[in-house]
């Protein structure tokens, strides 16, 4: 169910100024917004530590090294 919702003058010219182009829509940057103050879940925290724990252990590659293995011109 879509509705509108009324905002002051000064509201709309901050989320003007925070619209990644012309297309995008107001209930898009507030989106934005909500997600920016939303703490991450408890799966992505362990997503994060493991993923640290792989670069302190050496388990990653150089994407110049993954395009000369695929010889890619990229």
């Amino acid at each position: 169910m879509e509705t509108t919702i009324q905002v002051s003058r000064d509201l709309l010219e901050t989320l003007k100024k925070r619209k990644m182009s012309e297309k995008e829509s107001y209930e898009e940057v507030i989106w934005d917004l909500i997600e920016d103050t939303m703490e991450l879940s408890e799966e992505t925290k362990k997503d994060i530590e493991e993923a640290r724990k792989e670069v302190k252990e050496g388990k990653v590659h150089k994407w110049e090294d993954i395009k000369k293995e695929l010889k890619l011109n990229v």
